[in-house]
């Protein structure tokens, strides 16, 4: 298990308030919350972090036999919650860990308040009635491509990815997030979220929670949005008017709306640009 100083842990905002955790996903780090997570310090104890062999981790907490499945992540985020004596957290995690999050909170529901998805997926493989978007054919092809030229797989994946093609900023900021990653990181990571199947732990969230969906999602589309938040007990989507599949970075300031609304935070602050 990484020690969470080997995790680039950072906390801001209110010292006696709420916490919030923000988790970033697949081929990012910490950065990609610049323009959300600023709009809760006034109320929020904000803690960020870098998952291991993202960001500023460190790179001696990186373990190949350690990290082949995303409860590896979710004890990693639990040993924060601990370290910080956190307790009420509401864990915000986007795409991948929207679902280490979400076994984080099925695990000790006790020290959480709530959990925010956003543009998660619990299976990726249409398996019998459940549409998970792609093929098993779909995921072969999307691994082989990475593992044998994960920058070219990055500079190709990543724009499609945060879509908004009329903002190409985007498309190459991602691009460069992923380009940071080590590569052997990714690879062995990239397994993991594509082929992970989370579907029987939905039901087990005994945690409020908030589903945040995109439109036009090329990794997580709106049904599978549907199919998350139908399938936790105290589950609520919401369809936002954001296209791509990191809203947080494309619509911040509608993210944010939508958190804040959640958490029942009455007055809006925008988010900082």
């Amino acid at each position: 298990m990484a020690r969470p100083d080997q995790l680039n842990v950072r906390i801001s905002g209110a010292v006696d308030g709420p916490p919030l955790l923000f988790v970033h996903g697949f081929g990012c780090d910490q950065h990609m919350w610049r323009l959300v997570a600023p709009a809760f310090e006034r109320d929020h104890r904000v803690v960020l972090l870098d998952l291991v062999g993202a960001g500023g981790s460190d790179p001696a907490a990186w373990d190949p036999d350690r990290y082949v499945s995303l409860d590896a992540y979710a004890e990693d985020l639990l040993a924060v919650v601990h370290a910080l004596d956190l307790r009420d957290v509401v864990l915000v995690g986007h795409s991948v860990s929207a679902m280490s999050g979400m076994v984080a909170t099925v695990r000790e529901p006790d020290r959480f308040a709530g959990l925010v998805m956003i543009g998660p997926s619990p299976c990726f493989i249409d398996d019998g009635d459940y549409r998970g978007g792609f093929s098993r054919s779909d995921i072969d092809d999307l691994l082989s491509s990475l593992e044998s030229n994960y920058l070219g797989w990055s500079a190709t994946m990543a724009p499609a990815i945060v879509g908004n093609p009329e903002r190409p900023e985007l498309g190459a900021e991602l691009t460069e997030s992923f380009c940071r990653m080590a590569p052997d990181v990714a690879r062995q990571f990239a397994r993991v979220t594509f082929l992970s199947d989370c579907r029987t732990e939905l039901p087990h969230v005994s945690v409020p929670t908030l589903v945040l969906q995109s439109q036009q999602d090329v990794i997580a589309p709106v049904h599978v949005g549907e199919y998350v938040a139908a399938q936790v007990p105290d589950g609520r989507l919401v369809v936002l008017d954001a296209t791509g599949h990191c809203p947080h970075l494309s619509a911040p300031e509608e993210t944010v709306a939508a958190i804040r609304e959640f958490l029942g935070v009455s007055t809006p602050v925008p988010a900082t640009t």
